[in-house]
């Protein structure tokens, strides 16, 4: 089992970038494929980026060119930064994890075993 803790979220200008923290205790990260998701008001929870146990990457079509997902295994820590960031992207942020396999980046949250409590982003100015 694995206890997920996010960070980083704030209110931010459009265009900024934002730095998105997720520290899991319990297992390593590289024991997950680790993802995040968001979900804004009204809306259903969404994949932005997942990382597997190889270090490889997938992203939303909404993020892609603009999020990066990297982990630090000393720290046991997946991050996600976002740049040149939209109103859309006010939401969330939601770190996941997923037992079931260490390779495939699934896409669907109803796949996931393990969530943090979430942290707000909100883009506005």
């Amino acid at each position: 089992q694995v206890q997920l803790v996010e960070s980083g979220g704030g209110l931010v200008q459009p265009g900024a970038r934002l730095k998105l923290s997720c520290v899991a205790s319990g297992r390593p990260v590289n024991n997950y494929v680790m993802a995040w998701f968001r979900q804004a008001p009204g809306r259903v929870r969404e994949f932005v980026a997942g990382i597997n146990m190889d270090g490889g990457s997938r992203y939303a079509d909404s993020v892609k060119g603009r999020g990066t997902i990297s982990r630090d295994m000393t720290l046991n820590t997946v991050y996600l930064q976002i740049e040149t960031l939209k109103l859309q992207d006010t939401a969330v942020y939601y770190c996941a994890a997923d037992a079931g396999n260490l390779v495939s980046i699934r896409t669907n949250a109803s796949l996931y075993d393990y969530w943090g409590q979430g942290t707000q982003v909100t883009v506005s100015s």
